[in-house]
């Protein structure tokens, strides 16, 4: 086989990547023999080397770690490379394609990418344009939820204040889910058993492309319907799906469910699979179900016991009601032999009566003559010679008082009118001077309230400074008091069937279930039948002396929230 490219050396073998019994030589002519050989200019080589590289492979699928991603470019492509243990590959994601992905591509995460191999003339390289993009297994993806997990915790999404209480009883109730899957019948049939309500569904698809965004949009479709519409707003949301493996309930792993989740101002239940199962929605929902079953168990309350409930209520009211009102008969009775007898409170004021009708009829003849004799000397003095002086005094005085009117009445107008001249002068003279000094005072104050306009910012500004800090001071105090902390750090709590924390292992008896709380969820156990009995119910014969006994150590009584962690 003659190359008519090679001319380094008169004769050489290449055997790298051949099998034990194929070796190709090569006849290296000399240089002067290549005289007469076609000549290629650099594009029209690069052209060449371009065709026969797509042509070779047009579309292939490879494994790799991408690396030195920092994000798409300006112009929304996106440039990266694929590597593995000893080698590594150029890799271009153009816009409209990154637009539609799924899976973003992310530094250090191990994929499969689908796509053409081409070359880049102008750096002589060649490189993957990739068309699909998928992790690259389970391992993978639990990468990629944990790190996008990290991300929302950080952004404080996943924080229990942010979550809200749900309604005891909703009139409505909103379900995100499949039409067609068993879990909408479950719910429906739950909601039936315990408490009917109405259920308003939004269909979605629960799994592959474009599931995700399904599920966003019918969340923030609920939270946009308005107060007394048409189509009434639910009380509460339920996100269900059934079980499946992880690459199935991916989608209630993207950021655009989770955050949508996050937004919705109505309460929200998750019921993402089966117990086991945990999605990224779990962490932010209000309230996290185990099952679809669970959440509509959740979402109301048990009709029957509603009514038992509200039975006991109004006989222990009828009740009290009857004790309340024979108490108060019992008490109008004892009042009632206290008070005395009518007759008694009535004797004295019955005798003041009779007295004072005994006198009344010589005391209006007193008073009669009384009156008579001062009115037969006020009359003795009404003569006409009287009235006549009394009139004409009574007439001159008049007279007197209107001339002294009319002089006063002239007098005090001379006398207003000058000094309202004397006003109008001063008032002419002072108009300008009043003016500028009012106009220097609003200047004044105008420059005294913007100064203190800028104190009020400065220390508004502060003051928000120091309150955010308080805040997270107190977020740090309480996450560092709180007992799940504790539970982070290899402890557990354990609760009983009921619930509560357990103190002690003596409250615990063989067979009896009880539920373990780990820093990552909750788990069931039953206690061993095999542990030996109580010191307290050993028999008489094995009971120690006692000068050997030993005092009992004080029992440390812990805050029941937080339970006993041993």
């Amino acid at each position: 086989m003659v190359n008519p490219w090679i001319g380094a050396a008169p004769r050489k073998s290449l055997t790298s990547g051949l099998t034990p019994k194929c070796r190709i030589v090569f006849e290296m002519p000399p240089a002067e023999q290549l005289l007469n050989a076609p000549e290629f200019t650099v594009s029209e080589l690069s052209l060449s080397l371009k065709r026969t590289v797509e042509d070779a492979y047009g579309h292939v699928r490879v494994r790799g770690e991408i690396s030195g991603f920092r994000g798409p470019h300006s112009s929304g492509h996106c440039y990266f490379a694929l590597k593995d243990e000893s080698a590594k590959i150029e890799a271009v994601i153009w816009k409209g394609v990154h637009g539609r992905m799924r899976f973003k591509p992310q530094e250090g995460l191990e994929v499969i990418a689908t796509g053409k191999l081409t070359t880049y003339p102008g750096s002589s390289k060649y490189q993957i344009v990739i068309e699909a993009l998928e992790p690259a297994g389970i391992g993978a993806l639990m990468a990629l939820m944990e790190e996008r997990k990290k991300k929302l915790a950080a952004e404080g999404l996943f924080d229990e204040a942010r979550k809200q209480l749900l309604p005891w009883l909703p009139e409505v109730i909103g379900v995100v889910t499949s039409p067609t899957g068993a879990v909408i019948r479950d719910i429906l049939h739950r909601l039936e058993d315990r408490f009917p309500r109405r259920v308003l569904v939004w269909p979605v698809k629960v799994q592959g492309d474009g599931s995700a965004e399904q599920v966003a949009a019918a969340i923030r479709g609920f939270n946009a319907l308005s107060e007394g519409g048409r189509i009434p707003r639910p009380d509460v949301l339920i996100v269900a799906r059934g079980g499946g493996s992880l690459e199935d309930l991916w989608s209630f792993n993207e950021e655009i469910v989770v955050r949508a989740a996050a937004d919705s101002m109505i309460p929200l239940i998750s019921a993402v699979g089966h117990e086991t199962d945990i999605t990224l929605i779990d962490f932010v929902a209000d309230k996290r179900a185990p099952t679809p079953t669970a959440a509509a168990e959740m979402a109301v309350p048990v009709r029957s016991d509603l009514f038992v409930e509200v039975a006991n209520l109004a006989r222990r009211t009828r009740a009290c009601w009857q004790r309340g009102h024979e108490n108060r008969r019992n008490e109008l009775r004892a009042a009632a032999r206290a008070l005395p007898a009518a007759g008694d409170l009535l004797a004295i004021p019955r005798q003041r009566l009779d007295s004072a009708g005994a006198s009344l009829p010589r005391c209006l003849k007193a008073n009669t003559h009384a009156h008579f004799r001062r009115f037969t000397a006020a009359s003795s003095k009404l003569t006409l010679r009287v009235l006549h002086g009394q009139i004409s005094q009574a007439d001159h005085r008049l007279t007197v008082c209107g001339e002294r009117l009319g002089l006063s009445a002239r007098s005090l107008l001379r006398q207003r009118r000058d000094r309202f001249a004397g006003l109008e002068v001063r008032l002419r003279a002072s108009k300008l001077s009043n003016a500028q000094a009012q106009r220097n005072a609003i200047a004044r104050q105008r420059e005294r309230t913007h100064r203190l306009a800028e104190r009020a910012g400065r220390a508004l500004v502060t003051l928000l400074h120091r309150l955010d800090a308080r805040v997270e001071n107190s977020g740090k105090l309480l996450s560092a008091l709180s007992y799940r902390s504790v539970l982070a750090r290899g402890f557990a709590l354990v609760r009983d069937e009921a619930g509560h924390p357990v103190h002690a292992a003596e409250s615990i008896g063989p067979g009896t279930r009880v539920e373990i709380e780990f820093a990552d969820g909750r788990v069931g156990a039953t206690a061993d039948a095999d542990r030996p009995p109580p010191a307290a119910k050993r028999a008489p014969s094995q009971a120690k002396p006692a000068a050997e006994t030993k005092p009992a150590p004080k029992r440390v009584v812990k805050p029941v929230d937080q339970g006993s962690l041993f």
